[in-house]
Protein backbone atom coordinates (compact mmCIF):
# COMPACT_ATOMS: atom_id res chain seq x y z
CA UNK A 1 0.00 0.00 0.00
CA UNK A 2 1.47 3.55 -1.06
CA UNK A 3 2.39 5.81 1.91
CA UNK A 4 2.38 3.04 4.40
CA UNK A 5 5.23 2.03 6.49
CA UNK A 6 5.83 -2.24 7.29
CA UNK A 7 4.79 -1.29 11.50
CA UNK A 8 1.73 0.16 9.78
CA UNK A 9 0.57 -2.74 7.90
CA UNK A 10 1.70 -5.35 10.65
CA UNK A 11 -0.31 -3.88 13.39
CA UNK A 12 -3.76 -4.84 12.55
CA UNK A 13 -1.82 -8.32 11.65
CA UNK A 14 -1.43 -8.52 15.01
CA UNK A 15 -4.06 -7.44 16.31
CA UNK A 16 -5.74 -10.10 14.36
CA UNK A 17 -3.87 -12.73 15.75
CA UNK A 18 -4.40 -12.08 19.49
CA UNK A 19 -8.10 -11.71 18.82
CA UNK A 20 -7.94 -15.30 17.37
CA UNK A 21 -5.60 -16.17 20.61
CA UNK A 22 -8.41 -15.33 22.41
CA UNK A 23 -9.85 -18.11 25.03
CA UNK A 24 -12.65 -17.94 26.98
CA UNK A 25 -11.08 -19.90 30.29
CA UNK A 26 -7.94 -18.36 29.98
CA UNK A 27 -9.81 -15.06 30.18
CA UNK A 28 -12.12 -16.28 33.31
CA UNK A 29 -8.86 -16.93 34.77
CA UNK A 30 -7.22 -14.29 33.94
CA UNK A 31 -10.35 -11.42 34.83
CA UNK A 32 -9.63 -13.30 38.31
CA UNK A 33 -6.71 -11.32 39.18
CA UNK A 34 -7.69 -8.29 37.65
CA UNK A 35 -6.73 -8.82 34.22
CA UNK A 36 -8.72 -8.10 31.27
CA UNK A 37 -7.68 -10.71 28.30
CA UNK A 38 -7.83 -14.13 27.84
CA UNK A 39 -4.88 -14.95 26.11
CA UNK A 40 -2.09 -17.89 26.88
CA UNK A 41 0.91 -15.74 28.29
CA UNK A 42 3.00 -19.00 26.63
CA UNK A 43 1.23 -18.20 23.39
CA UNK A 44 2.09 -14.73 24.01
CA UNK A 45 5.56 -15.33 24.34
CA UNK A 46 5.91 -17.72 21.30
CA UNK A 47 4.29 -14.41 19.43
CA UNK A 48 6.78 -12.69 20.53
CA UNK A 49 9.10 -14.73 19.84
CA UNK A 50 8.47 -14.74 16.54
CA UNK A 51 7.94 -10.80 15.83
CA UNK A 52 11.78 -9.94 17.82
CA UNK A 53 12.45 -6.70 18.91
CA UNK A 54 10.09 -3.92 17.22
CA UNK A 55 10.44 -0.77 18.82
CA UNK A 56 7.54 1.11 16.96
CA UNK A 57 5.23 -1.38 16.76
CA UNK A 58 5.50 -1.93 20.59
CA UNK A 59 4.45 1.95 21.02
CA UNK A 60 1.52 1.59 18.74
CA UNK A 61 0.58 -1.74 20.15
CA UNK A 62 0.14 0.37 23.36
CA UNK A 63 -1.56 2.53 22.22
CA UNK A 64 -4.66 0.18 21.44
CA UNK A 65 -5.23 0.04 25.51
CA UNK A 66 -5.80 -3.29 24.87
CA UNK A 67 -4.42 -5.83 27.93
CA UNK A 68 -2.87 -8.53 25.68
CA UNK A 69 -1.33 -5.82 23.11
CA UNK A 70 0.08 -3.97 25.60
CA UNK A 71 1.61 -7.10 27.73
CA UNK A 72 3.14 -8.05 23.80
CA UNK A 73 4.40 -4.36 23.18
CA UNK A 74 6.32 -5.27 26.50
CA UNK A 75 7.85 -8.20 25.47
CA UNK A 76 9.11 -7.11 22.10
CA UNK A 77 10.13 -3.14 22.78
CA UNK A 78 13.77 -2.03 23.57
CA UNK A 79 13.56 -1.01 27.55
CA UNK A 80 16.73 1.30 27.06
CA UNK A 81 14.70 3.46 24.46
CA UNK A 82 12.03 4.63 26.28
CA UNK A 83 12.40 8.73 28.03
CA UNK A 84 11.57 8.90 31.82
CA UNK A 85 8.32 10.91 31.57
CA UNK A 86 7.14 7.91 28.46
CA UNK A 87 7.94 5.68 31.15
CA UNK A 88 5.44 7.65 34.12
CA UNK A 89 3.24 7.63 31.54
CA UNK A 90 3.00 4.18 31.28
CA UNK A 91 2.83 3.21 34.23
CA UNK A 92 -0.33 5.36 35.14
CA UNK A 93 -1.43 3.93 32.53
CA UNK A 94 -1.09 -0.03 32.96
CA UNK A 95 -4.13 -0.42 35.48
CA UNK A 96 -4.20 -4.40 34.44
CA UNK A 97 -2.09 -5.75 37.26
CA UNK A 98 -0.13 -8.06 34.64
CA UNK A 99 0.76 -4.94 32.71
CA UNK A 100 1.81 -3.23 35.59
CA UNK A 101 4.40 -6.09 36.76
CA UNK A 102 5.54 -6.50 33.60
CA UNK A 103 6.41 -3.08 32.82
CA UNK A 104 8.23 -2.58 35.97
CA UNK A 105 10.47 -5.89 35.52
CA UNK A 106 10.94 -5.90 32.28
CA UNK A 107 11.26 -2.42 31.04
CA UNK A 108 11.22 -0.33 33.58
CA UNK A 109 14.27 -2.35 35.71
CA UNK A 110 16.41 -1.75 32.36
CA UNK A 111 16.20 1.41 32.15
CA UNK A 112 18.77 4.34 32.69
CA UNK A 113 15.68 5.99 34.79
CA UNK A 114 15.04 3.23 36.88
CA UNK A 115 16.97 4.77 39.87
CA UNK A 116 15.24 8.45 39.29
CA UNK A 117 11.53 6.50 38.74
CA UNK A 118 11.92 4.76 41.82
CA UNK A 119 12.44 7.93 43.96
CA UNK A 120 9.40 9.61 42.45
CA UNK A 121 7.07 6.62 42.30
CA UNK A 122 7.77 5.72 46.30
CA UNK A 123 6.67 8.87 47.17
CA UNK A 124 3.69 8.92 44.70
CA UNK A 125 0.02 9.22 46.74
CA UNK A 126 -1.67 6.82 43.93
CA UNK A 127 -0.88 3.59 45.74
CA UNK A 128 -0.50 1.53 42.60
CA UNK A 129 2.34 4.07 41.37
CA UNK A 130 3.97 3.62 45.02
CA UNK A 131 3.72 0.04 44.43
CA UNK A 132 5.94 -0.03 41.43
CA UNK A 133 8.46 2.48 43.44
CA UNK A 134 8.81 -0.34 46.21
CA UNK A 135 9.31 -3.22 44.12
CA UNK A 136 11.99 -1.44 42.70
CA UNK A 137 13.46 -0.44 45.82
CA UNK A 138 13.22 -4.17 46.51
CA UNK A 139 14.99 -4.89 43.40
CA UNK A 140 18.22 -2.63 45.08
CA UNK A 141 17.59 -4.32 48.24
CA UNK A 142 18.70 -7.43 46.22
CA UNK A 143 21.25 -6.38 44.18
CA UNK A 144 22.39 -2.64 44.41
CA UNK A 145 21.97 -2.24 48.51
CA UNK A 146 24.85 0.66 48.51
CA UNK A 147 23.45 3.64 49.82
CA UNK A 148 20.20 2.31 50.58
CA UNK A 149 18.49 3.05 53.81
CA UNK A 150 17.72 -0.03 55.00
CA UNK A 151 16.71 0.81 58.82
CA UNK A 152 14.97 3.75 57.26
CA UNK A 153 12.87 1.03 54.81
CA UNK A 154 12.12 -0.69 57.93
CA UNK A 155 10.95 2.43 59.63
CA UNK A 156 8.06 3.21 56.82
CA UNK A 157 7.33 -0.21 56.63
CA UNK A 158 6.09 -0.90 59.82
CA UNK A 159 4.29 2.56 60.39
CA UNK A 160 2.67 1.83 56.88
CA UNK A 161 2.34 -1.82 55.98
CA UNK A 162 -0.55 -2.86 57.84
CA UNK A 163 -2.92 -0.19 56.59
CA UNK A 164 -1.86 0.00 53.05
CA UNK A 165 -4.22 -0.49 50.08
CA UNK A 166 -3.58 -4.68 48.84
CA UNK A 167 -1.24 -4.16 46.07
CA UNK A 168 1.02 -1.08 47.74
CA UNK A 169 1.17 -3.82 51.19
CA UNK A 170 2.28 -6.49 49.07
CA UNK A 171 5.10 -4.59 47.57
CA UNK A 172 6.20 -3.60 51.21
CA UNK A 173 6.13 -6.84 52.31
CA UNK A 174 8.17 -7.90 49.17
CA UNK A 175 11.10 -5.39 50.42
CA UNK A 176 10.30 -6.52 54.08
CA UNK A 177 11.44 -10.03 52.93
CA UNK A 178 13.93 -9.64 50.83
CA UNK A 179 15.94 -6.90 53.73
CA UNK A 180 15.19 -10.10 56.28
CA UNK A 181 16.60 -12.35 53.40
CA UNK A 182 18.99 -10.42 52.07
CA UNK A 183 21.09 -8.76 54.99
CA UNK A 184 21.96 -10.67 58.63
CA UNK A 185 21.94 -7.78 60.45
CA UNK A 186 18.56 -6.40 59.78
CA UNK A 187 16.99 -9.90 59.97
CA UNK A 188 15.73 -10.26 63.08
CA UNK A 189 13.88 -7.19 63.45
CA UNK A 190 12.04 -7.64 59.98
CA UNK A 191 10.89 -10.96 61.38
CA UNK A 192 9.53 -9.39 63.97
CA UNK A 193 7.67 -6.33 62.42
CA UNK A 194 6.46 -9.33 59.76
CA UNK A 195 4.89 -10.88 63.43
CA UNK A 196 3.81 -8.09 64.76
CA UNK A 197 2.17 -6.81 61.75
CA UNK A 198 0.65 -10.12 60.74
CA UNK A 199 0.58 -8.86 57.07
CA UNK A 200 -0.60 -11.92 54.87
CA UNK A 201 -0.26 -14.47 57.57
CA UNK A 202 -3.24 -16.53 56.45
CA UNK A 203 -2.74 -15.81 52.32
CA UNK A 204 -3.70 -19.44 50.90
CA UNK A 205 -0.33 -20.72 49.92
CA UNK A 206 -0.08 -24.09 47.91
CA UNK A 207 1.33 -26.87 48.75
CA UNK A 208 5.25 -26.85 47.45
CA UNK A 209 4.88 -23.03 47.55
CA UNK A 210 6.76 -20.63 50.37
CA UNK A 211 4.21 -18.63 52.05
CA UNK A 212 3.98 -14.73 51.32
CA UNK A 213 4.13 -14.11 55.36
CA UNK A 214 7.39 -12.55 55.79
CA UNK A 215 8.89 -14.83 59.00
CA UNK A 216 8.01 -18.10 57.04
CA UNK A 217 9.21 -16.22 53.81
CA UNK A 218 12.65 -15.34 55.21
CA UNK A 219 13.03 -17.99 57.43
CA UNK A 220 12.47 -20.56 54.53
CA UNK A 221 14.96 -18.79 51.80
CA UNK A 222 17.54 -18.42 54.40
CA UNK A 223 17.79 -21.73 55.42
CA UNK A 224 17.81 -22.82 51.64
CA UNK A 225 20.54 -20.38 51.27
CA UNK A 226 22.49 -22.07 54.11
CA UNK A 227 21.85 -25.96 52.31
CA UNK A 228 23.53 -24.92 49.72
Amino acid sequence: MAGTTPTETTLPAVMTELAELEDPRAREVNERHGDDHGVNLGKLRALAKRLKTQQELACRLWETDDTAARLLAILICRPKAFERDQLDVMLREARAPKVHDWLVNYVVKKNPHSEELRLAWSADPDPVVASAGWALTTERVTKKPEGLDLAGLLDVIEAEMKNAPDRLQWAMNHCLAQIGIEHAEHRARAIDIGERLEVLKDYPTPPGCTSPYAPIWITELVRRQHEK
